[in-house]
């Protein structure tokens, strides 16, 4: 992943084209954001129909992307000047010396146990029972050495049990249920929408890892460069700690604007466990991922977070 992140960054750097910032239409500011089609960017989606970032003078465009290497190459590059991205992620471009700086909190966790939005689930005939005896399992991640691992290890030290021995397989979220029921996997770590889904064809939680690695866990933020003007990192972090608190405060519209930007059928939209959106981020959450991921080998030196986050 790391090595990705730089190439990646490299390439679009050097090359020509992308919205240049502080492109004006109509009297607004042109933003292209790069944002992950899923249901913890709900925010972005909301605040754009509410018209909060068209109040600040901002024409936004939400183009998607596949996942925090992608956005981070993209803002990295100058394609967008304001993206989406795991914490883990974030972490690992600011270590590795790219131009990150977070301007608004992204998603976190509701730190409930049984009501969070991310689990470990195994089969209901499985001998695993506890998070310590996901101890030298196969389980399933969405992405190697990213926040995923990280937070289930954190689940497994937490019971009482020694991670060291897990043996992590890198599967799309929408591949894990099938890979459960196959027995490919021991366990398999998703988020909503497909914690429901497993759910319901049987699959048992017995993790709720996000919720077990710290106390309202911030999973993700959006963020900029250095080259996006001040003024409108200012209007552009203004209309989304808005969107932020709106979405916490409105779960049922949350649940509407997910039907115009995720293939989530209607039928688990109503039943999904959202996540929560806070304004403000958990810094000591921040520090605390990036401590364990240090730990893990993930990060290879201690990151002080307010280098990342004001």
């Amino acid at each position: 992943m790391r090595r990705a992140l730089i190439i990646l960054a490299a390439l679009l750097v050097t090359a020509c084209g992308g919205t240049e910032p502080g492109t004006r239409a109509a009297g607004k500011d042109k933003v292209n954001a790069g944002v992950i089609a899923i249901v913890d960017t709900a925010p972005i989606h909301l605040g754009k129909a509410k018209g909060f970032f068209a109040e600040q003078g901002i024409d936004l465009t939400i183009t998607p992307v596949q996942g925090g290497a992608a956005s981070i190459s993209g803002a990295v590059g100058g394609q967008f000047q304001f993206a989406f991205a795991n914490t883990t992620s974030l972490l690992t471009a600011r270590q590795q010396g790219l131009d990150v700086k977070v301007v608004a909190n992204g998603v976190s966790s509701t730190g409930q146990q049984g009501k969070d939005f991310s689990a470990v689930l195994v089969e209901p005939d499985s001998p695993i029972r506890s998070p310590k005896d996901l101890a030298g399992r196969k389980i399933s991640v969405n992405q190697l050495k990213n926040i995923g691992d990280t937070t289930v290890r954190a689940s497994v030290r937490k019971a009482g049990g020694d991670p060291g021995g897990i043996e992590f397989v890198e599967l799309p979220f929408p591949d894990a249920p099938a890979a459960l029921k196959s027995g490919q996997v021991d366990a398999i770590w998703v988020v909503e929408p497909f914690v429901s889904q497993a759910i319901s064809q049987g699959a048992r939680p017995v993790a709720w890892n996000f919720a077990d690695a710290a106390p309202d866990l911030t999973v993700a933020m959006y963020f900029t460069t250095s080259r996006t003007d001040p003024d409108l990192t200012r209007r552009f972090t203004a209309a989304m700690r808005r969107s932020l608190e709106y979405a916490d405060s409105h779960p049922d519209e949350v649940r509407e604007i997910l039907k115009t930007y995720t293939k989530i059928s209607p039928e688990v939209i109503a039943k999904i466990y959202l996540p929560k959106w806070p304004v403000e981020v958990n810094k000591a959450s921040v520090q605390t991922i990036a401590d364990l991921a240090r730990a893990d080998g993930v990060l290879k030196d201690r990151i002080d977070v307010s280098t990342l986050v004001p």
